[in-house]
């Protein structure tokens, strides 16, 4: 027995999985059936809500309905355990999307996911993306929260300010002694090879502004998605980079890389941004990332 239609499931289905295939697959129906509940909310809604094509994602309407009725869900879920009843979109609403940066996820969130894992059964469905840009998936409906750089909440958000995560500035020894044996100058930071996160990373940019207060085009950049990977890069000689202060800890110590400017940061601020909706399930993570993240980022 479901309180939510069978039509929102699939829609929120569709979502998370991307496809029409994978979400049958999900709720032990058929591909058309599928299809079938999508075209009826459609037609109920007189608007289209998803795009057709790999992977699905939701139209504006589809977005603005999406944000309204994904809660839905969690509060069912809940409801129906007070009245010890069990319903068909159990697993569907005991499995948490939420929008993570990769900083984070290495440093603390596996601990506070494990967490919850333990304590309450919970699930997740994790989808990593900058700071800058996981609230968006939580703007189009297709996640239940983000850890997020914004402190402005969205409409029918609540917002929690975690704490700053800090970022230094590294190289290896011998990089340091052929690029930066004069300084950090703007010079030298325009020759030396950099290795960024990805095209949307601001972060040595930042640095470089912060330090010279130029804004300056380096000549060289590697592009590196992988936060720990960041480091061993710059251990390597590869360039320098900006990188989450918990990660760079055991390469310090083994005087694999150092630390270009040590009285010198760039702190990002990070909010845990979710539906503001009255659930147990929320405010249990919403502790718990709190908690977890306390020895991680600076408050």
């Amino acid at each position: 027995m479901s309180l939510v239609s069978p039509q929102i499931v699939a829609l929120i289905t569709v979502i998370e999985e991307r496809s029409f295939e994978a979400a049958a697959r999900r709720l032990s129906v058929t591909p058309s059936a599928i299809s079938q509940r999508i075209r009826t909310l459609e037609d109920r809604v007189g608007q289209l809500l998803v795009v057709r094509q790999a992977p699905c994602r939701p139209t504006p309407a589809g977005q603005q309905l999406l944000t309204k009725v994904r809660p839905m869900l969690l509060l069912e879920a809940e409801a129906m355990a007070e009245f010890h009843l069990t319903q068909d979109s159990s697993k569907l609403s005991n499995t948490f999307s939420v929008a993570v940066n990769e900083d984070s996820l290495s440093t603390w969130l596996i601990s506070a996911f494990a967490r919850l894992q333990h304590e309450h059964g919970y699930l997740f469905d994790i989808r990593v993306d900058d700071q800058d840009f996981t609230l968006d998936h939580l703007r189009e409906g297709s996640v239940i929260g983000a850890i997020t750089s914004e402190a402005t909440p969205l409409q029918g958000c609540a917002v929690h300010r975690l704490g700053n995560i800090r970022y230094c500035a590294i190289a290896s020894p011998e990089f340091a002694e052929r690029y930066f044996s004069q300084g950090l100058t703007a010079k030298a930071f325009a020759e030396a090879p950099v290795i960024v996160y990805n095209r949307k990373d601001p972060l040595q940019s930042r640095f470089m502004h912060a330090v010279t207060s130029e804004w300056i085009t380096p000549a060289a950049v590697h592009y590196l998605p992988d936060s720990l990977g960041l480091v061993e890069a710059a251990s390597r000689h590869m360039g320098w980079t900006l990188a989450a202060e918990g990660l760079m800890t055991e390469a310090l110590a083994k005087g694999q890389i150092i630390n270009l400017v040590p009285d010198q940061w760039l702190d990002g601020p990070l909010y845990w941004q979710h539906a503001a909706i009255r659930s147990v399930a929320l405010s249990q993570i919403t502790d718990v990332f709190y908690a977890e993240s306390a020895a991680t980022l600076h408050r």
